[in-house]
This record gives structure tokens, C-alpha cells and sequence, in this order.
């Protein structure tokens, strides 16, 4: 056996499907672990998955006027995409003979990314058991923003969050779930909750292993669901996806998530680093 590994889940609700299922054995611990450890009781997980974690953004510096002027993204082709409305422009004759009322259509510009279609940037999940809960928020909370900052500013952009690490020195797990969808409207509470809170990794993504067949589970608790390092690579992601930006993983002792300010200029750094920003 030389790795443990979920499909790709292509929606926030196949991850909370899967996330969810029922437990294989008694042994798992998405539904055991203390409270005060995971950040939520499971019921209370599972409900912030479902209706995001309403905690507000932290705009700083980090403005969508900036990034249109800084981002080395904001050189952007506009191409024209049809809209269908009740008014507009041209008649679809399709949708008019089939009875649609929005069967007029009007050429929408969208700006696209130099870089192609969808930039995608993957949001590690899984981090050492002493990671405390003020490191992961500040994370969490700086990536969000920049990522929503870069999605305001016209790109269309697909985030995904991978739990990804060892299990033994020989064997390897992986689960990646998109968080995003290009095109889909922004749930801000959905990324905030994927990318900042502590049950996301201490509750749901054990979650994903207690389904799993029992010697998958045993084996994932017997190693506390898994050792650094916590890597996601660009192959553990549906192979039609190049070129993602994946960011580093949270590791006990970072010094850059101790206040939000500081986890802020760090990732603006990082963007600037990965050719997002210019500084």
C-alpha cells in the first residue's frame, strides 16, 4: 500500500457529504475530540459548514483599487460572454419559440486572467495538533481576504482546500476539496470557514478518514490523522488543473499568524512572491 487518497470533491457539497458519513468504526475522532481543542462540537461544525462563519473580512491595506493597478493579474483580456435577460439586445429564437421570457441576449465583457481562464490557489487544511487556534484564524482570515480581493477585482479564480500528509514514512494521504467554483458567487462565509476556522481540519476533514474502510481508519488515527509534512502538489488536484498556486501549510511556531495585521502583510508579501502583487 503506498498511499491513502480521496477523488477529488468538485463541490462543497460532495466534501460535506463525505465529510459527514457515517463512521466505519468507533475508533474515529471527528465526533470525540474535546471541544475546546477542535473549536466546535461536531453539530456545531457541521452547521458552520453548511452556513459559512460569519466573521467579517479585514481590508487593511489590501484594497480591489490596488490590485487593479498592482496585480501583475490586472493585465486582463476582456472577452464577451452572452447574458440572457428579458431585454436586450438580440433575440434567442430557441428560447423565444420554446416560451422563455428571458429569451433576449446581450454580449456581457468579462475580464479574464493573462495567466487563462481560472487561477487556482489551494489552501493546505491540515497542521500539527499544536497549532493554536489564533495562528490558524489569522491565516485563514489574511488568505481569504487577498483571495477575495483578487475575485472582486474581475479574475476568475477557483479555490480549493487539501488535507494532504503522512501517514507513515511510506504511505501518503491526500483529500482535495474546491471550496470555489470560478464563476459561482462568492459565499464568503463558506471560504472563511474552509480557510480559518479550527474544525475544518479537527472536525471535518477527520471526518473524511472515519468513512473510510476500517484499516484505512485505523491507520489514520493511530498516526493522530497524519504527520508533517502536510504538502498538497499539484497532482493530488483533477489533472485538467495546471500551473495552481498552492500556499504553505501551517506549521507550529510561525511566527507570522500571531496577530492578523502581521498574517496580512506576510500573505501580501507571499501574493507579491507568487506574482500576483507587485510591490
Amino acid at each position: 500500500m503506498t498511499g491513502f487518497a480521496i477523488p477529488p470533491m468538485l463541490s462543497w457539497q460532495d466534501f460535506l457529504d463525505t465529510a459527514t458519513a457515517p463512521e466505519t468504526t468507533d475508533v474515529g475522532r471527528s465526533r470525540t475530540n474535546a471541544t475546546e481543542w477542535a473549536g466546535a462540537s461536531w453539530e456545531e461544525a457541521v452547521q458552520l459548514a453548511r452556513d459559512g462563519w460569519p466573521v467579517p473580512l479585514e481590508q487593511a491595506d489590501v484594497t480591489v483599487g490596488q490590485l487593479r493597478e498592482q496585480a501583475g493579474l490586472s493585465k486582463v483580456v476582456t472577452v464577451l460572454e452572452p447574458a440572457w435577460d428579458v431585454t436586450g439586445s438580440e433575440v434567442d429564437i430557441g428560447a423565444y419559440l420554446a416560451g422563455t421570457p428571458e429569451c433576449m441576449v446581450d454580449a456581457v465583457p468579462r475580464h479574464v486572467s493573462r495567466r487563462g481562464k481560472v487561477i487556482t490557489f489551494v489552501i493546505p487544511m491540515s497542521y500539527s495538533s499544536e497549532v493554536p487556534h489564533a495562528s490558524i484564524i489569522n491565516r485563514g482570515l489574511a488568505l481569504a481576504t487577498l483571495c477575495t480581493a483578487i475575485i472582486e477585482a474581475g479574475h476568475s479564480v477557483e479555490i480549493w482546500c487539501g488535507d494532504a500528509g503522512m501517514v507513515t514514512p511510506e504511505i501518503r494521504f491526500c483529500a482535495m476539496v474546491r471550496v470555489i467554483s470560478a464563476g459561482e458567487p462568492l459565499d464568503i462565509g463558506r471560504l472563511i470557514f474552509a480557510a480559518a476556522h479550527p474544525a475544518m481540519c479537527r472536525r471535518l476533514s477527520f471526518g473524511l478518514w472515519d468513512a473510510r474502510e476500517p484499516a484505512i481508519v485505523h491507520a489514520m488515527v493511530g498516526a493522530d490523522y497524519g504527520y508533517p509534512p502536510f504538502d498538497c502538489r499539484p497532482t493530488d488536484l483533477p489533472q485538467e488543473i495546471v500551473d495552481p498556486y498552492i500556499f504553505p501549510y501551517l506549521a507550529a511556531g510561525d511566527e507570522q499568524w500571531d496577530d492578523l495585521n502581521t498574517a496580512l502583510s506576510w500573505c501580501h508579501w507571499m501574493f507579491a512572491d507568487l506574482g500576483l502583487l507587485q510591490e
